[in-house]
């Protein structure tokens, strides 16, 4: 008799650790449900539509009158006579993102994607502060005679871009410009095609700038927090499907 209480006793206590043990499982489950389901996801925002400027203003501006939207197009048309550029750039600032867009830009045209820049009215131009992916007819404007890292793609006068990736004036191309500080890389994608990478902060950075024409420019690139901008560059442009990913 004895054995066999010691028997059910032990059957008891086995059960009753098993059932503890189901219990603290379905707990750490449960815990690490909520966590996943409660942590912040890397998601999409649209910075235009194809319907409105909501997300933009003119740099050191008021409202834009040179940029228009035409077929859901955010197009720039350059005024027979102007007084001064006219910039556009975002109400929001960015540090680490991946920014993705259309671009399409007219014969002999010249624009270009500039982010980090900084607003203020001592500089009158968002190429003083931000650096820039060039967006340019690499057919027909003398910048793409100018050297490589000029083309289409380029970060401009740092890092050069292939040939034969770039589309034709008046055709539509993508870009996904990634600029992340987390992991010190950028980099353009242009048509689906990697095209260029570069670190976007550091020595090697530094050194960049320092063989450009920026070398003596104080304020260049100097923040890693700033706005984007798309650039009045006196020539026709349009941009669409903008749309930016925080990281």
């Amino acid at each position: 008799m004895k054995k066999i209480t010691l028997s059910l006793g032990l059957a008891i206590a086995l059960f009753a650790s098993c059932k503890e043990q189901t219990k603290n499982a379905e707990n750490e489950t449960v815990a690490v449900s909520e966590t996943e389901e409660t942590q912040p996801q890397e998601e999409w925002t649209i910075l235009f539509d194809g319907s409105n400027l909501d997300n933009w203003h003119v740099y050191n501006g008021a409202e834009p009158t040179q940029w228009k939207i035409e077929d859901e197009a955010l197009v720039f048309t350059p005024a027979e006579k102007r007084d001064g550029t006219e910039n556009l750039v975002t109400d929001s600032t960015y540090t680490s993102f991946v920014l993705s867009l259309d671009w399409k830009i007219s014969e002999g045209g010249n624009s270009g994607i500039l982010w980090g820049v900084q607003e203020d009215p001592k500089f009158n131009e968002p190429y003083y502060t931000g650096a820039e992916i060039q967006v340019l007819d690499d057919e027909r404007h003398p910048d793409a005679k100018a050297g490589t890292t000029h083309r289409s793609g380029a970060l401009y006068d740092m890092i050069a871009a292939p040939e034969g990736v770039v589309k034709s004036a008046g055709e539509w191309n993508t870009y996904e410009i990634t600029i992340d500080h987390n992991t010190n890389k950028g980099s353009v994608v242009m048509n689906g095609q990697d095209v260029v990478t570069f670190p976007v902060s550091g020595e090697e950075w530094d050194a960049m700038v320092a063989k450009s024409k920026f070398a003596d420019w104080e304020a260049f690139a100097k923040v890693k927090t700033g706005k984007i901008a798309l650039q009045d560059h006196g020539n026709q442009v349009s941009y669409r499907n903008i749309k930016i990913k925080q990281l």
